[in-house]
């Protein structure tokens, strides 16, 4: 944790940018809670929940393949500040979706939140590497998930308890007012990086992209083995989870909060504890802990408070691969393509998320149980184990460090 720490205090920009991160993810896991308790509370249908976990990714797929080009041709600053305004006010319309018939305004309003935070986060990530290099890239992406874990952990479960407690209604409120902060502070920062005016229009850059991955496609295997990390888009298993077995035992808000806060307090240990074996060789490995981690979950799953344990070390994996897999790809790629690339990569990433989200509703009512279908989920990660092995075998990669 000192490295971290050491970092940020030789880093004003990451210090600043992580303090916003740290401030807006907090308040968006109050809504994210709230949205599930209100489908659930709604009494609505696996499919709508399923639907509403793969809307939270899809919207980032839509528009990656222009945000890139956008990103490399405008300033960050400029950009995360646009970006962060529509965050405030999709969250706060949110307080008029009250009943099943106001859902249309519910999946508009999600998709516009999130199409906004995928946009911002790509533009975040396209800045880091311009301002940080080597082993410094590496843990700014791991202080990244590490700060999105805490937030994730600490808001899943205080906004479990303030939903509880309060209501939707003041979540989301709540929420919005983290995203003011966060767009006052970074109003308030300075960020110093040249920004090349390209003379192609959208549509040769985007061709121009796809001229480097033909010339280049170790781009192209690097962004597909970070996209399994995607199978970890747990949002719909979770609420259904608690909604058959859990429902009983504790009220829906607080059960969801604690296991998403669970599984988050393994994301925020997991790269302290694995940060000396994120090394080429060691990440197969990791691939098949990942799958091991989610077959314990899905033995243990029927008992909430031993779900809790399980979940946990079902996060402890998770962010050493992505953290590691994205600076891999960071390391491997020319700056001019920072933007399109990182963007073309959250899109298969979240491609993965919101696939995994649909695959969960659609199998969950074919008669499969969801016990079934997260052993599945653990058999991608040995595919994905094999596939990096593959990767590091066939392809010039360079080391991160």
């Amino acid at each position: 944790m000192n490295e971290y720490l050491k970092l940020l205090k030789l880093e004003p920009v990451l210090r600043r940018l992580s303090t916003i991160q740290l401030i807006a993810y907090f308040g968006a896991w109050f809504s994210n809670v709230a949205i599930y308790t209100l489908l659930i509370n709604m009494n609505v249908s696996a499919e709508v929940i399923a639907f509403v976990a793969m809307l939270h990714f899809l919207s980032g797929v839509i528009q990656a393949p222009i945000s890139g080009s956008i990103i490399d041709s405008m300033k960050p600053k400029e950009l995360m500040l646009i970006l962060i305004t529509f965050e405030i006010f999709a969250t706060l319309f949110l307080v008029f979706v009250n009943e099943v018939s106001d859902l249309w305004l519910l999946y508009t309003l999600i998709f516009i939140k999130m199409a906004a935070a995928s946009f911002y986060f790509t533009t975040e990530m396209s800045l880091l590497p311009k301002i940080l290099d080597g082993e410094k890239l590496q843990k700014a992406n791991e202080l990244h998930s590490i700060i999105w874990s805490f937030s994730y952990t600490l808001g899943m479960a205080l906004s479990g308890f303030v939903v509880y407690c309060l209501g939707v209604k003041v979540a989301f409120i709540l929420d919005v007012c983290m995203f003011v902060v966060g767009f006052i502070l970074l109003y308030k920062l300075e960020i110093h990086v040249a920004v090349e005016k390209s003379s192609e229009n959208l549509l040769e850059m985007m061709k121009d992209t796809f001229r480097y991955f033909k010339k280049f496609p170790h781009a192209i295997h690097l962004m597909l083995i970070h996209s399994f990390i995607g199978l970890t888009a747990f949002d719909a298993l979770v609420a259904l989870m608690v909604d058959k077995y859990y429902a009983s035992v504790i009220a829906t808000s607080l059960a969801l909060g604690l296991l998403h806060a669970s599984r988050a307090l393994g994301l925020v240990i997991g790269p302290i504890l694995l940060s000396k074996w994120a090394k080429n060789r060691y990440i197969t490995n990791i691939f098949i802990a990942q799958a091991l981690a989610v077959w314990l979950w899905a033995y243990l799953m029927h008992d909430f408070y031993m779900s809790l344990i399980a979940s946990l070390f079902v996060g402890l994996f998770t962010t050493t691969l992505w953290s590691y897999t994205y600076t891999l790809l960071q390391k491997n790629i020319e700056p001019k393509y920072y933007g399109r690339i990182v963007a073309y990569n959250d899109m298969l990433f979240l491609s993965s998320c919101a696939f995994t989200s649909f695959m969960i509703g659609y199998l969950s009512t074919s008669s499969y149980s969801l016990e079934f279908i997260t052993v599945l989920i653990g058999f991608g990660f040995i595919i994905g184990g094999a596939y990096f092995a593959w990767i590091l075998k066939t392809q010039k990669i360079k080391d991160i460090s």
